[in-house]
């Protein structure tokens, strides 16, 4: 019988999920460590991009990209990460739902290695002058940082990253027939500015407002 998602076979328990998976090896199930270890501070290090997850009270979920040179997030202790904030389009997704609902999922990756760092927790948003002044770049600190306090650490395997060779360019898919961001910014917000205005503001951003 098809079901109201309009799909027949729809799993709703987590003992389907295993009938169908099994279970874990013991090597998974006890890699989850609770703070920031030497290797996850060393991975850390090392990145100079991040994804931040979180949600609304009501359960909507965001996932936002955050990027500086290799080692912006900073390891305040083995149970604390800062991620400083930086100029953007001010919708400030992240920050709203902070403030709703202090849970977060983190992605660490490092260019050109396969595996992955995952790191979860609670956050809240601080405006400390000392924090930010030691995440100023050029000159100029973050209006707001994000301070997490680490509950689950562990390093994801490389499996999804040979699969879609993320780090061979010869594999990378041609960039023609994709939208331009001003093309889908008009598109989407229905604009009725010229895409050489849109795309002139996009541009003046990207040179002028990094930081």
């Amino acid at each position: 019988m098809r079901t109201r998602s309009g799909f027949e076979e729809v799993i709703t328990s987590v003992e389907q999920v295993r009938a169908i998976m099994g279970s874990p090896a013991p090597r998974a199930e006890r890699k989850e460590i609770g703070a920031i270890d030497a290797h996850a501070r060393a991975f850390i290090a090392k990145s100079p991009f991040v994804l931040v997850c979180s949600s609304d009270s009501r359960g909507r979920m965001d996932v936002s990209p955050k990027g500086d040179p290799p080692g912006f997030v900073q390891v305040l202790d083995d149970k604390t990460l800062a991620i400083p904030d930086r100029p953007g389009n001010r919708r400030a997704d992240t920050f709203c739902n902070l403030v709703e609902n202090p849970h977060v999922g983190l992605l660490f990756l490092v260019p050109g290695k396969r595996e992955t760092l995952r790191v979860s927790g609670t956050a809240i948003i601080v405006r400390d002058a000392g924090l930010r002044e030691s995440m100023a770049v050029n000159g100029k600190a973050p209006e707001l940082a994000i301070v997490a306090s680490v509950e689950q650490v562990f390093f994801h395997c490389a499996k999804c990253v040979i699969r879609s060779r993320l780090w061979q360019p010869e594999a990378w898919p041609d960039l023609a027939g994709l939208p331009s961001l001003a093309e889908a910014l008009i598109s989407h917000g229905q604009l009725t500015d010229s895409l050489a205005d849109v795309q002139a503001a996009i541009d003046e951003g990207y040179a002028t407002e990094l930081y």
